[in-house]
Formats: structure tokens, sequence, C-alpha cells
């Protein structure tokens, strides 16, 4: 049976002997599909007692975190997500503190929380509040340290808060959960005055019981005399999203294949007009949107893979990918007009033609001509990155020139979504599906991949469009092939070619992706001016590399083969 991620969870918080409380504590379960993409939030801050805005701080960092976590897109990994956003709270704290004087320090506190994704604990950290891991049959284990200084008189100083600083290092660490297991946040109004014995000894006498073991902790640390805030927060994980494969298929195959379309067939509000291409993965039907005669492309499946479970999961993410990506390079996926009957997505129609027919008709195309396109690729796939996904399978026939010459990405069935890979699932997501003369190594090579991966098949194509159509090492890769290969300089097929620019183009098609390009603008910068640090001098000749010691060389020759002409 299908089964969906499920907390029992408790709160509690007392000022204790101080006359406010500058503690701050919640949680958030959203509703699907929410809580698949994205998971369940908590998170607990403790005001610095020393800053006169401690409370302001908790409450801003809880309120914060909470509302602008599930605002952050679902293609974000759970790390980069809560970074982001508590780096931000950190900015803004900061900013705030700077407002009131140079040396003031009003608006600081720690946080400790846990994202709770699929069968994952994501944990992020900044102080001395604290979060605790229990098994069901384990111990309890701290699961953070406290950033904490120790004085000369053995009191310890804070060293680390949120607002203290511009930038702050924020701990994280993720680890693998089970149905059983559960969490405990503390701030340090409670674990410096409840015994981590006793602190085990209370959640497994209250196990199923958390709001209940939140308050007990709370009134322990107050009777063992605590005169600070206390807040403890403790989570119980009841169930973890699961499925088997048959329930996984189950749910894919909720809409059907559609028939074959023909000519004048109406499909959910869209007049077929004629076939535009077929594969044996995927057919494309120019339509027309019987209300508004909007010429669009309609995508179906190909009935070769009506029973592939990890086909099929690729065909809807295509369009989860799509949909959420919104740039003018890139193909835009639509809205269906009403509820659909079968499988299939729609997205805009594009009049003009591939870039591989737009090379095969250009040959011998300028070097203006491929910064134009390869810069407009560039700014395509940069809407891919900032998403944290990967195309994965960038290539001439999946781009598109339209009648403005305007490039677009267009296809997305290999299309990597970090956010995704961190739900849990019975297949295999994620995998290469592209074609080997523009794949980068580290697929062969079964190594992690990144957004280098992508600028690497970006330079295969600017170097095939600057070469005649040849391949940076003359053959697509493989694992046979790596270790016997060299780069080729597109000079060698096109000698009018500014060094630089072949610089550039060796750079971006590594085989080390270390040592490729890191960010897309500076490929795109480097084709567009000269760059001295990509000028191999072994490919100089002498004359521009040393011209005083070429001339020198020469008359030196000149004279020395007149005398021999003399004695002879």
């Amino acid at each position: 049976m299908t089964t969906s991620l499920s907390i029992n969870a408790g709160q509690y918080s007392e000022k204790g002997n101080k006359p406010q409380n500058e503690d701050s504590c919640g949680i958030m379960v959203p509703e699907e599909p929410t809580l698949t993409t994205k998971g369940v939030a908590i998170i607990i801050a403790d005001g610095v007692s020393s800053a006169e805005g401690g409370r302001e701080a908790a409450e801003s960092c809880v309120r914060g975190f909470l509302n602008d976590y599930f605002s952050t897109p679902e293609s974000w990994t759970v790390k980069s997500s809560g970074q982001r956003i508590l780096g931000a709270l950190n900015h803004w704290l900061y900013s705030q503190n700077q407002r009131t004087g140079a040396t003031a320090q009003n608006l600081l506190t720690t946080m400790s929380a846990v994202v709770i994704k699929s069968t994952t604990a994501h944990l992020f950290h900044v102080g001395d509040s604290r979060i605790y891991h229990m098994s069901q049959q384990g111990d309890l284990e701290c699961m953070t340290r406290d950033h904490q200084t120790w004085g000369s008189n053995e009191k310890a100083f804070l060293n680390r808060a949120m607002g203290a600083d511009s930038l702050v290092e924020i701990d994280y660490r993720n680890l693998p959960i089970e149905a059983g297991d559960r969490f405990l946040l503390t701030t340090d109004g409670v674990h410096e005055f409840v015994s981590h014995k006793a602190l085990t000894a209370t959640l497994r006498e209250l196990r199923g019981q958390p709001e209940r073991a939140a308050k007990t902790l709370v009134q322990h640390a107050l009777e063992n005399g605590s005169e600070d805030n206390a807040t403890c927060q403790v989570i119980d994980i009841d169930q973890l999203p699961q499925q088997n494969e048959e329930e996984f298929f189950q749910h894919l195959t909720d809409l059907p294949f559609p028939p074959p379309l023909e000519i004048g067939m109406v499909l959910d509000g869209y007049k077929i007009v004629r076939e535009l291409h077929a594969s044996n993965r995927s057919q494309l039907y120019l339509a027309i949107d019987t209300d508004t005669e909007l010429m669009v492309t309609i995508k179906t499946p190909s009935v070769n893979f009506e029973d592939d479970a990890e086909y099929i999961d690729g065909f809807l993410h295509e369009e989860w990918a799509g949909r959420r990506i919104n740039n003018n390079h890139v193909l835009k996926v639509l809205e269906p007009k009403q509820q659909r009957r079968f499988l299939y997505f729609v997205t805009e129609y594009i009049e003009g033609q591939t870039l591989r027919a737009w090379m095969d008709d250009n040959p011998a195309c300028t070097l203006a001509e491929v910064r134009n396109i390869i810069e407009q690729i560039a700014q395509g796939l940069r809407a891919f990155h900032r998403l944290e996904m990967l195309h994965q399978d960038l290539k001439p026939e999946n781009l598109m020139i339209d009648l403005h010459d305007t490039v677009k990405i267009v296809d997305f069935g290999s299309t990597r979504i970090a956010g995704i890979q961190e739900i849990n699932a019975p297949i295999e997501r994620g995998q290469l599906l592209g074609t080997l003369d523009y794949a980068a190594p580290e697929y062969f090579l079964e190594q992690a991949t990144t957004n280098r991966a992508d600028i690497f098949s970006l330079g295969v194509i600017a170097y095939e469009m600057l070469s005649g159509g040849k391949l940076p090492y003359g053959k697509p890769l493989s694992n046979k092939t790596l270790k016997h290969i060299s780069y080729i300089p597109a000079r060698n097929h096109s000698p009018s070619l500014p060094l630089w620019v072949d610089g550039a183009l060796e750079k971006a098609t590594h085989l080390n992706p270390e040592r490729r390009y890191q960010l897309l603008s500076e490929f795109i910068h480097d084709i567009q001016k000269p760059n001295s640090a990509l000028i191999k001098k072994d490919f100089q000749p002498l004359i521009q590399r040393h011209p005083i010691a070429f001339w020198k060389g020469l008359a030196i020759l000149s004279i020395v083969l007149n005398l021999i002409l003399l004695i002879s």
C-alpha cells in the first residue's frame, strides 16, 4: 500500500525566570504535493539574551524560515533551499543591526532546523541550540556541536550567531531515517539543565506522546535551576513515503497512453493538423486550440514504453521541468486547457528549423554567427541551472531557431532535477539518455555531474560549428577511448580561428570537469573577448611570442648562409 510522510510532533516553551521569552519555535507540515516535493520543516531559535532584540531576531528567524523555505523552487535541493534562506535571513538581521550603529548588535539569535523530506533528514545549525536524534532501538545522539568559546573564568561565550556578521557559516548534514525515529530540538535553557541520561529516559518513557515529552523536559529544566528561557520540540516519525514497483507504476499510469492521433482528430480541445516528428521515444504533432485558434505542439509518449515505469516517470518530469522554466530561450510548456484524458503535454509551436538543419545549410558559418547562437543557448541553459536542473542532452537536434533567429532549447527528456532526485522511488532517476557525441566524460566514468557537464556539451556544439562539423576529440567519448585521446585544436580545421577562441573551446571541453569553465558566463566572455591566459605559447609562432629574438635569429641565419655561399 502506498504511504506518505507522517509525523507526530509536540513543542513547549516557557520564559522561566526571565521577564520575557526570547525563544521561538515552529513546525510546518504542508499539504500534498508540497509535502512530497519539500517535506516537513521544524525550527527552534534562541534570541541572544545580551542583545536587546533577541526575541525579535528569534521570531524573525523562525517565521522567515518556515515561510520562505516552502517558497523556494521545488527543483532545488533541501540543502540549497535551506542555506539560501538562512543566508538571506542572516543578512537581513545583520543589516538591521548596522542601521542602529556600527558596533550595535541588537538582533542576534541561535538557530537549529530539521527538514524531513522523503526518507532523509536535513539538519541546519548555527549557535548553541541543539538537535538530537534517536532511532527506534538506539540511543539518543546529539547531532550538532555548540558554537562556543570558553573564557578564562570557565564561562562559555557564543562565537557564532545569526545576525552577528554579514556572512554566517551554517553547519549542514543529512542522515537517512526510518519510521519510529525521533528528533529532539532544545535551547540551552533545557539541555544545560537536564542530563543526557534524563533526556533519554524521558523520551523513552513518553514515546508516542511528543507534546507531553516536550513539556516534561522543559519542566525538568526549570525544576533543576534553569534561569533561562526553556524550549523543546519532539518529533516522532510515524510513517515514511514508500511504494513498491507495482504501486509506483499504478500511480504513473493514472492517465493512459493516447491512441494514434490522426489529422482532424480533436484531443481535449486540440485539433490535430499533422505529425511534425516521430522517434522510437515520442511523437510531436502540430495542433490548433479550437477555442483560441493558437498553433501548439502536442508531445505524446511512444507506445513502445507503455509498461516502462522509468520512461513514464521521465516523461512526466519533462513536463514538470518545462512548466517551471520561464525563459525566452527555452520551449514553453503550456497549461492544459481542460482535464486531460490521456498522457501527453502541450507546448508552444516554434516555426523554424533545428540547429542541425541550420548547420547543414550554413557549413561555413562565421565566428559572429556562432557567438550569437552559443550565447542564446547559454541563456536558456542558465535558466535550467538556476533551478538546479541539468539538461544532460544538449545537441543541435534539441535546439530550434525560429523565424526571428531566436534559439530555443526544446527537449527536456533527460533533464536531471536535483530536488526530485532526493525523493525516494523504486526506480533510478536522472540517468543519461543523451547522445554520445555531446556527453561529458563524467557520465561514462559514473562520476557526480554538475553544470559543467552541460558546459561541455555546449563547448562541443561551438567546436563543431567552428570546425566544419568535426568533434574536439575526433570521435565520440567512451570508457575505452578516454585514455587514448587528446584535444584536437579547432585551428587544425579552421586556421583563421583566433588562438584565444580555440583556447576557450579547449577549456570548455576539457576531459577533467575541474579544469572546465565553472560558469556559462565565463565561457561566453572568453569566446567574445581575448583572454591571454588561454593562448598556449607552444601554439604561437615565434614571431608573435618573441619578435626581437625572431628577427635577430633571422639576421644571424642570413649571415651564416651568406658566408657559406661565399666560401663555397
